[in-house]
């Protein structure tokens, strides 16, 4: 008999370099606190030594072994719009999806990232001015940032990526005339006069280390939002609270996409504050033992 006819909800992380990946401990103790049992294992491209586009593939594995559903990560969050039967609005809209659900007949694909960011920001960074907003990054994260950012009222976007074509096809599903590429190199000028800025790109992460912009470009006139968590604290977010910048970690994102999709998968509402206060008490923990091993 399966895990899932015992009771036993299975679910999965797909995406690279996601050892150190906290959602595992937020969805397994949630459960637990909901008298669910919850087993959430990970597919690791690095450790299985498989390209970005061996996502379909392992979707259709995780289906046939039962799981009823998986997130998805970098690099895999766009590629995987291909392999689902059916897209949410909001996930058809932004091109791009975190989470997928196997119901009994189809495979659904949403985007939970677009609330989490958004629910974070209103939290972390209450009354923040949105008149201008430059978003960096123009891949996965940053398209359901780029639809966020809308959403909670950015009278200007510009998008920047490396890849500029990228950047303008972000631009233009977003279908909003108050969007616009920006070029990387002409950060100094848009970041001069923007309100904030929201860094969407994998740099910063324990695996891809560095800073993707100048921090000389930083000012005190500027809020900074981050979506990577781990760390917590990036190179990025220590550069511009030495300059004076208020500040948004990728913490409070993580949190809430993963409370949205949550329900997605089980059908029952969790409790952010509980999973927020989890999350506290697992970065504190590692806090302390890297302290510990210094």
């Amino acid at each position: 008999m399966s895990a899932e006819e015992h009771g036993t909800i299975r679910l999965g992380l797909i995406g690279a370099g996601i050892g150190a990946s906290l959602s595992p401990a937020l969805h397994e103790h949630e459960a637990e606190a909901l008298g669910i049992d919850c087993e959430y294992e990970l597919f690791d491209l690095d450790e299985l030594e498989l390209p970005a586009e061996a996502v379909g593939q392992l979707l259709e594995q995780a289906r046939d072994d039962g799981l009823r559903g998986v997130n998805v990560t970098q690099p895999c969050k766009q590629l995987a719009v291909a392999h689902v039967d059916e897209l949410s609005r909001e996930a058809s809209a932004l091109e791009a999806i975190n989470t997928v659900v196997f119901e009994r007949d189809r495979v659904v694909g949403h985007n939970t990232d677009w609330p989490g960011f958004a629910e974070g920001f209103r939290r972390g960074l209450p009354e923040a001015p949105l008149r201008e907003v430059v978003l960096l990054g123009a891949g996965g994260a940053g398209s359901a940032v780029a639809h966020a950012a809308l959403e909670l009222g950015a009278g200007r976007l510009h998008v920047a990526d490396a890849d500029c074509a990228r950047a303008a096809e972000l631009v233009s599903q977003l279908g909003r005339r108050h969007a616009s590429v920006a070029p990387q190199d002409g950060l100094r000028r848009l970041l001069h006069r923007a309100d904030g800025l929201v860094h969407a790109t994998p740099t910063g992460m324990a695996e891809h280390p560095g800073m993707a912009l100048d921090p000389e470009l930083l000012h005190a006139g500027l809020w900074v939002a981050e979506v990577v968590y781990r760390p917590l604290q990036t190179p990025l977010l220590h550069a511009a609270r030495e300059r004076g910048c208020r500040t948004l970690d990728g913490g409070r994102m993580a949190v809430f996409q993963a409370a949205y999709a949550f329900e997605l998968f089980t059908g029952t509402a969790p409790d952010p504050e509980r999973m927020l206060g989890h999350f506290a008490e697992l970065i504190a923990e590692e806090e302390g033992a890297a302290w510990r091993r210094a």
